[in-house]
């Protein structure tokens, strides 16, 4: 007999088990669907599973995205090589913000099974009467299928070959009819699904673009102005006198400029000049060194300005087009009002003295770090309320220091919070750690994160690098790539050569959606502390660093028309499908992009010294094109527009370190 199990049969409802039509390893996924996976508004991203049945009836599969009003909508899937893994794979694009899912349907195919069946049994006549009414029936089946969705006119035509599928007609008609694309059109569309195999829902956090595509500018504030009076002392810049630098910034054609901590700096172990222990009444110490006896993490250093200043700043950036991202550092200084008012924030050693900050052989004696496990509620509350003071001051962007010294569940609770009252606003982590703490910070909700580009710099490096951050890390984590920090004044810029500033940004520019510069960084700023350090000379964070910006050579038009590019390719705007393409030279990168009708292929010479020729080799499938199409490329990066197939020649050399090419078919 027919119908459902008996209720003695039934599995325990409570746990998702594997359908009638099993699917199994369902990806991507987060912590068993503990966390969502990131997208960002109208983005695809990559759904696989594995689907099989018993038996040889044919299976297919769907992705069944629903959106936060409870709207479904379903993209196809297609088995892959190699074959016998039952591998299925299929893209779903997400709409705009707000808490989606998405679900696998396996489910059993009539029109694939019998297309099987006729196409092996028609050409030796075998059961010919039986597959004309078979084929018959499931036409008419799909045809009200149509109906059903108001197609009238792809209903017409199956009920048409239903009609003529006669057992009598000539086996060549026969073929010739099930071949016909439009009825292979119209099954592809209507076919009914049988025994359909739900998966359990898997949740996906859409936000909003800017939580993939950005481009960030670094400056601090407090050198735009600075100067010395005429007793050589230093005057510091301030918040009004920076309107300039964010003019620039956008005319540069960044969108978020990032500002380290603006708040009041204490005078306890002060750092002097390239991190000297013997400061001089005039340094002005490290900005992450918070707090005095003017404030704390919600006030502003005196020499900067008032909040009215600030406010007046957000305004201005706002007005060209651009975010303010604070920096959040949870740290203090020893003369932090902290210090005195919540002692059981720190950590206290047996001889009595609070615990600085240490890095083994470094010493942050500046700094005090938080101890989370003292007072967790107190601690939580407070850094909820620093969050929500500056967001009422219309911050849109942190940029977090060292979150991964800092304990998860902390961040979970904290991003939860923010995700709840501020879902706009968007948080980078600044943390250089080990890979599954970089993932895990990912997870629990921070949107965007430092990560190891600045040390790739190999075409190997760079190849295996982008591909394991562009599919096994998406689903949890969106990398922002940095060609330099205050910190980090990489080996590979410390000989000044400016064709390698223009490489490491070229690079940064087109591989990640997400990428940042330091000011300075267009001035080819290089000095190190010292032979085998990757710091600056003179580091801005201890000192003013006042610069002539306009002066050159620089790199101003450069970063400027790649950050034009970025916007005018929506190709360039995602990670998720980017594909390296072989060449014929060690020093010869080639990929390509591709989001829905935008296809870029960026070719870089990573030779700063020498002109590098070679063959790029164009993997024409990865752009969605047959294997012998013909190209028209555009480079928008140096002009002209060239015919490519799937071998091409390329010449390229300092001053001309890279081709942007936009692709369309000739």
């Amino acid at each position: 007999m027919g119908g459902s199990p008996s209720r003695s049969l039934q599995r325990n409802p409570s746990k998702h088990r594997l359908g009638r039509i099993p699917v199994a390893n369902v990806q991507p996924i987060v912590e068993h669907g503990a966390y969502p996976v990131k997208a960002v508004e109208d983005e695809e991203f990559k759904v696989t599973a594995n689907v099989f049945r018993e038996g040889h009836d044919s299976v297919n599969a769907s992705i069944v995205l629903t959106d936060p009003q409870g709207v479904e909508t379903r993209f196809p899937m297609r088995q892959i090589e190699p074959m016998g893994l039952d591998i299925w794979e299929g893209w779903a694009r997400v709409g705009g913000q707000g808490d989606w899912t998405y679900r696998v349907e396996g489910w059993s195919d009539p029109w694939h099974t019998w297309l099987h069946h006729a196409e092996a049994k028609l050409p030796v006549g075998m059961d010919v009467p039986l597959l004309c009414l078979e084929g018959a029936a499931l036409f008419r089946r799909s045809a009200d299928c149509a109906r059903e969705e108001g197609d009238q006119t792809t209903a017409t035509v199956l009920e048409n070959f239903a009609n003529v599928l006669l057992p009598d007609r000539p086996v060549e008609e026969l073929l010739e009819l099930i071949h016909a694309r439009s009825l292979r059109r119209s099954m592809d569309a209507y076919s009914p699904r049988d025994l359909v195999s739900p998966t359990a829902e898997v949740p996906v956090r859409v936000e909003r673009r800017r939580a993939e595509f950005s481009s960030w500018y670094e400056f601090f504030p407090r050198s735009q102005g600075a100067h010395q009076d005429e007793n050589g002392h230093w005057v510091s810049g301030t918040l009004a006198q920076s309107h300039e630098r964010l003019e620039a910034a956008a005319a540069m054609g960044f969108d978020i400029v990032y500002l380290p901590p603006i708040h009041p700096i204490g005078r306890a172990f002060r750092k002097g000049k390239n991190n000297s222990l013997t400061p001089s009444e005039a340094d002005p110490g490290s900005p992450w060194a918070i707090g005095s006896e003017a404030g704390g993490h919600d006030a502003i250093h005196p020499d900067l300005g008032t909040i009215e200043d600030f406010d007046a700043f957000v305004a201005k950036a706002k007005s060209l087009g651009l975010e303010v991202a604070l920096d959040f550092a949870l740290q203090a200084s020893p003369d932090h009002p902290w210090v005195k008012e919540h002692p059981e924030w720190f950590t206290t050693r047996l001889d009595g003295t609070i615990a600085y900050a240490e890095n083994p052989p470094k010493k942050y004696q500046d700094i005090y770090p938080i101890n989370f496990d003292n007072d967790p509620e107190g601690i939580y509350r407070e850094c909820e309320q620093i969050l929500d003071y500056w967001i009422s001051h219309g911050v849109t962007v942190f940029r977090v220091d060292n979150p991964h010294t800092k304990p998860l569940d902390f961040w979970d609770w904290l991003l939860d919070r923010m995700h709840e009252k501020h879902p706009e606003v968007i948080f980078l982590a600044e943390a250089f750690t080990r890979p599954e703490m970089m993932k895990g910070l990912g997870k629990v909700g921070f949107q965007l994160s430092y990560c190891y580009f600045t040390w790739r710099t190999t075409k190997e490096e760079l190849e295996s690098y982008v591909t394991e951050l562009a599919q096994e890390w998406s689903p949890c984590y969106r990398p922002s790539f940095w060609v330099n920090t205050p910190d980090i004044n990489p080996f590979h810029l410390q000989s000044g050569n400016h064709s390698m500033f223009a490489i490491r940004a070229i690079l940064a520019a087109t591989l990640a959606p997400s990428w940042g510069v330091y000011s300075g960084f267009e001035l080819f700023e290089h000095v190190p502390l010292a032979p085998g350090r990757e710091e600056y000379l003179d580091s801005e964070k201890y000192e003013y660093r006042p610069r002539d910006f306009h002066g050159g050579p620089n790199l101003n038009v450069l970063l400027g028309r790649l950050n034009e590019i970025r916007r005018e390719n929506r190709a360039l705007q995602q990670l998720r499908r980017v594909t390296f393409h072989p060449t014929s030279h060690p020093q010869l990168l080639a990929f390509s992009k591709v989001d829905g009708d935008s296809h870029v292929l960026t070719v870089v010479s990573l030779d700063a010294d020498q002109a590098v020729t070679g063959e790029v080799y164009v993997d024409l499938q990865t752009l969605g094109l047959p294997p012998q199409t013909i190209l028209q490329v555009e480079d928008q990066l140096g002009g002209g527009t060239y015919t490519w197939g799937a071998t091409n020649f390329v010449n390229l050399y300092p001053g001309r370190n890279a081709h942007i090419f936009t692709v369309t078919p000739a």
